[in-house]
């Protein structure tokens, strides 16, 4: 857990190859003391609760749990929508009704009549018909590739149908930007989160879901699995280093106060995080799984991420200042580091709670159609669990900056400058040769001292130039 030391050049001053200078043996000892039984029980958690891959089940052939295949639009024809019964009138003749105008528009205008050939599957080559009314909100053109579900026990003119278009391509490229521009501005900083990035998919694919999907308490796996992307993406993007490791102390206690705050508020607001049709589904298919476990699952694995960022600029911060200024003692480091926390914390809340009302937009709207009060809106469940995961995060992310900004003045403090085995002089700290005789004022390339600096042990008085 130890930086780059700082190296002089032939003027006889220093140069910086890290981003600070090393503690001691002895810290490096406490927080080893500290980090590896935690990493020592997040691989066995790992071990223990290893799925081995999701259980095998029977396709309903409802929602997303229907067995799909590539297709692609070869033909295209306009027909009239009374020819295919695309849409009836209501018998009553009714049209004042949205369903009525929608039949009526639908009847009086042209249907597309889309021929879709099968590109994948046992039945390759397979054509059959998709018919599209005028107001559907997806439109075909052809050579479009699209998303088809087949339904065996279908009847043969019934086994197909369109029910997406393929969206791969585009897709694809802009993950490649996305992995490009990384690379080019972060180097090889930028290259390791990415890896990061793809390791923590691993997790969450490989272990996380397929563990709950097999019965394992949603809370504990996301525990496990949260605290094992941590441990990867933190050491992996930012090193092995102490103030890594105090990043990593940092959102581990700000993830067990959301774990803790998260359960009491989920029980006590009787969420069931059963609310929409998906959720329904997972429930019918797996119903030994916890709905509510794995609501808290869902807001412990979101607020993760910020948490990372938040801890590991506040440990950076309060290693610049304390290597900018050695004399700066817990309680100066601590209130100067605080300060910038608070310009963090008003900028990340805002982005969560941005970030929920964004994904919500369109269930807000239909509030706002339907004219209900905000304690209505407030009060049904699928708004409540998004307030909840909301708040509960944010209280995460706000406790995280006190909390890691102690811990990192705590630790850089507590080291003590020439100790045996490890922590920087304090003329390695201030940038002067380590090499350095005591008393010796650091020298400019002119070979004159520096104007203004004091000498250490050498009678203090001032130079100058």
């Amino acid at each position: 857990m130890t930086s780059p030391q700082q190296t002089p050049d032939t003027h006889g001053h220093a140069h910086s190859h890290g981003p600070a200078a090393p503690v001691s043996k002895h810290l490096r000892k406490v927080i080893a003391a500290v980090l590896i039984p935690f990493a020592t029980a997040v691989l066995v958690g790992l071990v223990v609760l290893w799925p081995g891959g999701a259980p095998a089940h029977e396709r309903t052939g409802v929602g997303f749990d229907r067995q799909t295949e590539q297709g692609q639009v070869v033909k295209i024809e306009k027909i009239d929508c009374k020819d295919v019964n695309a849409a009836q009138v209501p018998p009553t003749g009714d049209t004042t009704t949205p369903e009525g105008r929608e039949a009526q528009q639908a009847q009086t205008g042209d249907c597309e009549k889309a021929t879709v050939e099968v590109t994948t599957g046992k039945n390759k080559g397979r054509k059959f018909v998709e018919i599209v009314q005028p107001d559907a909100p997806r439109q075909f053109h052809v050579k479009q590739g699209v998303v088809v579900a087949y339904a065996p026990d279908a009847p043969r003119d019934l086994q197909y149908s369109v029910t997406d278009v393929d969206r791969s391509t585009p897709m694809a490229l802009l993950a490649g930007i996305f992995a490009l521009a990384v690379i080019v501005v972060g180097r090889l900083r930028g290259l390791m989160a990415l890896v990061a990035l793809i390791i923590s998919f691993a997790v969450l694919t490989l272990f996380i879901l397929p563990a709950i999907l097999q019965g394992s308490n949603p809370l504990i796996v996301a525990v496990v699995g949260a605290s094992a992307i941590m441990l990867i993406a933190l050491y992996l993007c930012h090193g092995l280093t102490a103030r890594t490791s105090v990043a990593v102390l940092g959102t581990l206690i700000s993830l067990l106060l959301i774990g803790l705050l998260g359960s009491l508020f989920i029980g006590w607001a009787s969420l069931t995080g059963n609310t929409d049709d998906n959720t329904g589904l997972i429930h019918g298919l797996y119903p030994e799984i916890d709905m509510s476990g794995l609501l808290l699952a869902g807001v412990i694995i979101g607020s993760l991420g910020v948490l990372d960022d938040v801890t590991v600029t506040q440990t950076s911060a309060v290693w610049e200042l304390r290597q900018a200024n050695p004399d700066m003692g817990p309680r100066a480091l601590y209130r100067a580091g605080i300060r910038i926390g608070r310009d963090h914390i008003a900028s990340v809340v805002n982005t969560l709670v941005l970030a929920y009302a964004g994904a919500a937009l369109p269930l807000l709207l239909l509030f706002s159609i339907a004219e209900s009060s905000v304690g209505t809106v407030a009060n049904s469940e699928l708004v409540a669990q998004e307030i909840v995961r909301t708040l509960v995060g944010s209280i995460g992310l706000v406790a995280s900056v006190p909390v890691t900004t102690a811990l990192a003045a705590l630790v850089v403090s507590a080291d003590r400058p020439g100790t045996p085995g490890g922590g920087a002089t304090p003329e390695t700290a201030t940038g002067a040769p380590s090499d350095a005789p005591s008393g010796t004022p650091p020298k400019a390339p002119s070979g004159r001292p520096f104007g203004g600096l004091r000498t250490r042990g050498g009678g203090g008085r001032r130079r100058k130039a």
